[in-house]
């Protein structure tokens, strides 16, 4: 049974930095891309960043390009957010998400999600 369980979340004021964790089980991790994504209320799920499975690749929406840093652990089967440099409008619920997929920015690449962890930042 494949299980991502994303911690780190939390109140932080802007210009702050945070940093999401994501670990998985289930399956082989290394074989899998994987994502983050984020969603308001009243909004479609939006891509964040990915990482591809081997590690050598990495995509960051727009909107986080040079605040926000991807990697991953595949001995801890772990993948991580780096969020510095936050703003009001980073508030959302941040998924983790695995899959095979491509393009590894659409949600629809992405067979297994985590239960998502809020994050506020106080403008």
């Amino acid at each position: 049974q494949v299980q991502l369980v994303e911690s780190g979340g939390g109140l932080v004021q802007a210009g702050g930095s945070l940093r999401l964790s994501c670990a998985a089980s289930g399956r082989t991790f290394r074989f899998y891309n994987m994502g983050w994504f984020r969603q308001v209320p009243g909004k479609e799920r939006e891509f964040v960043a990915a990482i591809r499975r081997s590690g050598g690749g990495t995509y960051y929406a727009d909107s986080v390009k040079g605040r926000f840093t991807i990697n991953r652990d595949n001995a801890k089967n772990t993948v991580y957010l780096q969020m510095n440099s936050l703003k009001p409008e980073d508030t959302a619920v941040y998924y983790c998400a695995q899959g095979t997929g491509i393009p590894v920015t659409m949600s629809s690449s992405y067979d297994a999600w985590g239960q998502g962890t809020q994050v506020t930042v106080s403008g």
